[in-house]
Order: C-alpha cells, then sequence, then structure tokens
C-alpha cells in the first residue's frame, strides 16, 4: 500500500517592521538608519515550497518539488504529480502490485483524478472508503513531515545564529 501526501513548508511568517531592531542614538529616526543596519526578525514575505513524496513498507519515493506559486488543482496532481511523478516513481519500487491510498484533498477528490487512478493504478482506496480527518493514518502526515519540520527548523536556527553573530561581529 503507498500513501502520498503533500505539505507546504514555511520558512517564516511575513513579519510587521515595526518589529525591526536597530541600535542607535535615542534621537534618531528609524528612516534616517541604512538599511543594512536594520536587524530584520524575520523576512518581509513568507518563503515556502511544496513538497509531494509517497511512502510504503517497501521504500518510498523521492521528495518531489512543486514550483513556487504553483496551484495544486485538480489538472496539476493528475497531469504532473501523479502522471509524471509518483506513480512512475511507485512503479519502479513496487512494479504494478500495489495499492494508492491518498487523502481527501479537493485536487485528489475530483472526478477526473478518481477515473485517473481506476484506470493507472492496479488498486486504490476510493473516496467512500477513506477515513474523514484521520492524519494518524498516513505515515506522511504522521512521520515523515513531523521529521521533515523538525530537520528544517533546527537548520533554520542554527543559520539564523550564524547571521545574527556575523552582524554583531560586523558592527
Amino acid at each position: 500500500m503507498w500513501f502520498t501526501d503533500e505539505k507546504m513548508f514555511t520558512v517564516a511568517a511575513p513579519s510587521n517592521s515595526q518589529n525591526d531592531r536597530v541600535y542607535a542614538a535615542r534621537d534618531m529616526l528609524k528612516k534616517q538608519i541604512a538599511a543594512k543596519r536594520l536587524l530584520r526578525t524575520r523576512n518581509t514575505f513568507s518563503q515556502s515550497i511544496m513538497v509531494s513524496v509517497g511512502v510504503s513498507k517497501l521504500g518510498c519515493t523521492e521528495l518531489f518539488f512543486v514550483d513556487p506559486g504553483t496551484k495544486i488543482n485538480g489538472a496539476y496532481y493528475r497531469d504532473v504529480l501523479l502522471r509524471q511523478k509518483l506513480l512512475p516513481a511507485i512503479r519502479r519500487v513496487s512494479g504494478n502490485n500495489f495499492i494508492f491510498q491518498q487523502d481527501s484533498a479537493p485536487a485528489h477528490s475530483a472526478r477526473e483524478t478518481l477515473e485517473l487512478l481506476r484506470r493507472e493504478t492496479p488498486d486504490f482506496i476510493s473516496p467512500d472508503f477513506w477515513p474523514p480527518n484521520s492524519p494518524y493514518l498516513n505515515p506522511v502526515d504522521n512521520a515523515i513531515w513531523a521529521v521533515m519540520i523538525v530537520l528544517i527548523l533546527s537548520t533554520i536556527y542554527h543559520l539564523m545564529c550564524y547571521i545574527l553573530f556575523k552582524c554583531c561581529i560586523a558592527e
């Protein structure tokens, strides 16, 4: 059985410029200070990326990164993620002997997506049998994304410490 899922990883939420920090004379206005001297707590805009993966007892697919700004609608999910990426990767691992399981996201439960899965997979669990709101049944939700979030946050924390240290030394 193959479980699939997509997840949006956001590096940092947008910040409020009122939270920017700078060490300056008390009577100096913020607009008088060079932008490079401001210590921004976060990026101005969210930086995020969407990732898709398939997991089974036999192994997992590689991570498939969705181009930034791409909306995962039924057509993109079917034509790009399923046809070009997930299904070929699943077949490389398990041949043509597998059961396909996905959650009930709108792109997954679209009529054309279900028709494609009936034609292109040996077997799949239809939406009638999907348990609602049950991420604990999907190992991708339950384990893979949780581990990736911990790794990403750890890396970001260390990178931010390095950048802050470098800024302090430069001043």
